[in-house]
């Protein structure tokens, strides 16, 4: 092991950056990293100066150092993004400068645009725009002036809930707020940052697509695939492609910067495989990578890719292989440096992993059968990196969604090739649509035949994808496991493979008390699970009532007005005010009382009518009708709970 580790140097600076990394998330500030940095640094720097007697017994010295120097680093960066996310606005409106960064998104009422923040704070914020077609033509690098109230991302407060908050914090997000036409102009200024001028070509190369004149389907596919914008995609098409196990074909990751690197080094394979021309071709090869990844968003799977495949060319440039863990480690490494938080990213994590069991487990899988046809040969070589890249995956796709394609091999035996002459058939397109002005029917005829065959391709592989989700048991579903279980399987899997690799008893054992551990967790909280609750949920602008039963919602018909059965407890809903001129000697008592829709509602109406030991405003009454509501409760002394505010509420069955 320890020899392993040798032949991986950037794994020492990797351990103690994802320390870091972790502690920092869940405590409120590591104390003092700065003391940290310059206690290591010293560490380091006495370590040369003992004596070559002794130089053995302290050879950890330096280690502990650069440990110590790479922790209080990362903390101090940590500490850096923090503050950066951290909402600090008023909670007046206020006037505020700041330029567009990202592609507008169209939403069903808005545009919705990442903005980075100039004046008066330095923040990065979500904006809405309200639909109009000045709000259609904003363009990345356009800087705008508004005034408005920005507000502090908020979770919605329901049991099964995704953490939002957390989750924009990591991405560096402070707070969003929503503008209507008359609120904000654009002030004529462009912002020509790299990232800016990749974010407008890509804008271009988007609007460019559209004269392929192909179906929604078919282009919103194309985006995905080449430029990683997957904003056009439907949902039932992304869960098509995630429930048949190819959902990384839509996100721009290693097989895309693979297919990219490829077509640019066989462009410059002119200048030669030796020589100055060859580091030359390398390179060209790694300016084109990034340039493509700025282009696609620098995501954390092509920031990946990309790096890995740059170190490697710098190894072929010097004779060296570039493609080792050493590699994998100095990528998560630097994308790590340059932002920290990305560790909880989900792609991230998924894209990691898959490279790492693929370096791992490969080999392994490859040794069990070496076929010598070239079709077999490339069969099983597909199935194996497949089946690697799934085994180091599914354990954290179970975690995050809970699901599991059965068919991923068949599914992508079929889709990553196409996936690939795909992207070559869009570069004759491409060449194609760009002859076409000049009305010649040679190259109408040209635009006709590769238009065709580009339609046909992608359209296969939406009805491949379509078909495999429609087979039964294509997909498992709802099988979430917990943090605790996710490691449990990790460790399990590596295991499994260390035995069939070297067949010591000892990974036999550890990967058998670790599955025994991993079936006494289920135990354990099947044991310890809560009983069934009614819940009443937020869901902005909507009345939202039913069960939430071993972690699922379960719906049933609620009375609109009318007694909600429970085997303990009076709840009343009420979604209309017909109690205006009810009179009553004894109110009714209840235990909780539900109001719904009816903006007329009026506690001190109510309260001569019923006497609720808990008062629940339902987010189906409007925002203006809730703050008049929640005064006369505190005024009468009653107990209330407003969904919208304090989260989903709950009643134990």
């Amino acid at each position: 092991m320890s020899d392993f580790i040798s032949k991986i140097p950037f794994l020492r600076l990797l351990l103690p950056a994802v320390t870091a990394i972790i502690i920092s998330a869940f405590l409120p500030e590591i104390p003092y990293p700065r003391v940290m940095c310059t206690a290591g640094v010293g560490v380091m720097i006495f370590s040369f100066f003992i004596p070559e007697k002794k130089q053995f017994v302290y050879r950890w010295l330096f280690g502990a150092g650069v440990f110590v120097f790479v922790f209080g680093l990362f903390s101090f960066l940590c500490r850096q993004e923090k503050r950066e996310s951290e909402f600090c606005f008023s909670d007046n409106p206020m006037a505020c400068v700041g330029t567009v960064v990202d592609l507008p998104r169209e939403k069903q009422r808005s545009f919705s645009c990442n903005v980075k923040v100039s004046y008066p704070l330095s923040k990065k914020i979500v904006v809405y725009l309200q639909k109009e077609d000045r709000a259609e033509n904003i363009a990345p690098g356009d800087e705008i002036i508004f005034v408005a109230p920005i507000r502090p991302f908020k979770n919605f407060g329901n049991p099964d809930d995704f953490d939002y908050v957390r989750f924009m914090r990591n991405k560096g997000f402070s707070g969003s707020t929503y503008l209507p036409s008359a609120n904000w102009r654009p002030t004529g200024k462009k912002d020509v940052s790299l990232y800016i001028w990749t974010q407008k070509f890509r804008k271009s190369a988007l609007e460019f697509y559209r004269l392929f004149e192909l179906d929604d389907g078919a282009y919103s596919f194309i985006s995905a695939l080449t430029l990683g914008y997957k904003h056009d995609l439907t949902n039932g098409l992304q869960e098509a492609f995630r429930a048949s196990g190819t959902s990384h074909v839509l996100a721009v990751s290693g097989l895309h910067v693979g297919i990219i690197y490829a077509i640019f080094t066989s462009l410059f394979s002119f200048l030669g495989k030796t020589g100055k021309k060859f580091v030359l071709r390398q390179i060209s090869v790694i300016v084109t990578l990034w340039l493509y990844a700025f282009l696609v968003g620098l995501t954390p799977s092509v920031l990946r890719a990309t790096i890995m495949l740059t170190i490697a060319s710098v190894g072929f440039a010097i004779g060296k292989n570039g493609f080792t863990f050493n590699t994998l480690t100095a990528a998560a490494f630097l994308i790590l440096l340059y932002h920290p938080m990305s560790l909880f990213d989900v792609g991230f994590q998924m894209s990691f992993a898959a490279v790492l069991a693929i370096l791992s487990f490969n080999p392994v899988i490859n040794n069990l059968y070496r076929p010598k046809n070239k079709i077999k040969k490339y069969v099983w070589g597909l199935f194996t990196v497949s089946t690697s890249a799934q085994t180091g995956v599914f354990p954290i796709a179970l975690y995050y969604f809970g699901t599991f394609p059965t068919c991923f091999f068949i599914a992508n035996m079929l889709v990553v090739p196409l996936t690939g002459v795909i992207i070559y058939a869009c570069i004759p397109m491409i060449i194609v649509v760009l002859l076409k002005p000049f009305d010649s029917v040679v190259f109408d005829w040209l635009f006709q035949v590769f238009g065709w065959i580009l339609k046909t391709l992608i359209n296969f592989v939406l009805k491949i994808v379509c078909f495999i989700e429609a087979l039964p048991y294509a997909q498992w579903s709802d099988k979430y496991v917990s943090a605790l279980q996710t490691m449990l399987l990790l460790v399990i899997v590596v295991t499994a493979f260390r035995f069939f690799s070297y067949r010591r008893s000892r990974h036999l054992i550890a990967g058998l008390v670790c599955s025994l551990v991993f079936v006494s967790t289920f135990t354990y909280a099947g044991l310890s699970r809560k009983p069934g609750q009614l819940a009443v949920f937020n869901k902005a602008g909507f009345s939202d009532i039913g069960l939430f039963v071993k972690g699922k919602r379960v719906y049933f018909d609620v009375e609109e007005n009318g007694f909600i059965p429970h085997p303990s407890k009076s709840i009343l809903r009420l979604s209309e005010n017909s109690y205006t001129h009810a009179e009553t000697a004894r109110p009714l008592e209840i235990d909780v009382l539900i109001l719904s829709q009816d903006p007329t509602f009026s506690m001190r109406q109510l309260a001569n009518i019923f006497q609720a030991g808990q008062v629940v405003l339902d987010s189906s009454i409007p925002p203006y009708v809730r703050t008049r509501l929640t005064k006369e409760c505190g005024n009468l002394g009653i107990s209330f709970h407003d969904v919208e505010q304090d989260g989903a509420y709950l009643i134990n069955l």
